[in-house]
């Protein structure tokens, strides 16, 4: 399975478990595992695609997934 598969079948996946296109803090939270501090960091670092609605901070499901993925590979190929 290629990368593109993988991500786009992880990218339904999670966008069926939670019937939206975005993802908050919470929502993070739950998929990671990681407490609130830690995603509130993630989600203000400059790297972590996210979009301002109104005061509140998402992402998209496709871009959390991306991201995911291709920092988890660099990880891997970077030991």
């Amino acid at each position: 399975m290629n990368m593109d598969n993988l991500i786009q079948a992880e990218v339904n996946r999670l966008t069926n478990k939670y019937n939206k296109d975005f993802l908050d803090c919470e929502d993070i939270m739950t998929i990671t595992g990681l407490g609130r501090d830690n995603v509130r960091n993630l989600m203000r670092s400059k790297n972590f695609p996210t979009t301002k609605v109104g005061k509140r901070q998402v992402v998209s499901v496709l871009n959390f997934v991306t991201y995911i993925t291709l920092k988890s590979q660099s990880e891997v190929n970077n030991g």
